[in-house]
């Protein structure tokens, strides 16, 4: 299967583009930067050049055309403003689903955040605002008839060695996870296609991955 990545040179999206390369699947990751195109092509992904912030849906459109599924791994990342929060957070989310919905790519998996509903609606705290952009993505995708969606809400995230088990539920207690394990989470949801229709929260756990995914059915 072909997988478009946004945020494709994340540390999630890289974890995730190597174990689909790997598993003999095509990833295909979008990023800002031409520079990070090698890096990509190690783990066996193709990249594409494409500012989220700046593209319009139809050239979106185009690099996506052809995909099975999408992915959005995307973030303004640490030391961004408010202002990126939005732009990258909620509007690049939003507009990868024009993008997959004109191109006719109906499977999109959303890594979201735990959290985003106890968000103040009035703080001007730069991590109040990106849960509130987080939550809004997330809204807007669920809002979609046209998609089959999962929106997955890991815990805080760790670069710990990955256990191979997980935690899957909705409004699940604070936690951890390790960012490879999100990505195998994701690997899973998208080569089985379970999770659709799911919003599931993600920390460290007892059940393997696989068993974790299989349990949110189809």
């Amino acid at each position: 299967m072909i997988v478009v990545i946004a945020g494709g040179h994340g540390q999630i999206a890289q974890h995730l583009e190597r174990l689909l390369s790997e598993a003999g699947h095509e990833p295909v990751g979008l990023v800002r930067n031409p520079d990070h195109l090698a890096d990509l092509a190690k783990l066996g992904a193709r990249g594409e050049v494409v500012d989220l912030e700046k593209a319009t849906v139809d050239q979106l459109a185009a690099a996506v055309a052809g995909a099975d599924a999408v992915v959005f791994a995307a973030g303004a990342g640490p030391g961004s403003g408010a202002e990126r929060k939005e732009s990258v957070d909620r509007a690049a989310a939003a507009l990868l689903a024009d993008a997959a919905e004109q191109a006719g790519v109906t499977r999109y998996v959303m890594v979201s955040a735990m959290g985003t509903e106890g968000a103040d609606p009035d703080s001007d705290d730069v991590f109040q605002v990106y849960l509130r952009a987080k939550g809004a993505a997330d809204d807007d995708l669920r809002a979609r008839q046209g998609l089959e969606w999962t929106v997955v809400r890991p815990g805080r995230l760790t670069d710990d060695e990955p256990s191979g088990r997980v935690k899957l539920g909705e409004q699940l207690d604070p936690g951890s996870v390790t960012r490879r394990d999100v990505a195998a989470v994701l690997a899973e949801l998208l080569v089985t296609g379970h999770g659709r229709g799911r919003t599931v929260d993600l920390v460290d756990g007892k059940v393997p991955v696989a068993e974790a995914v299989a349990a949110l059915g189809s």
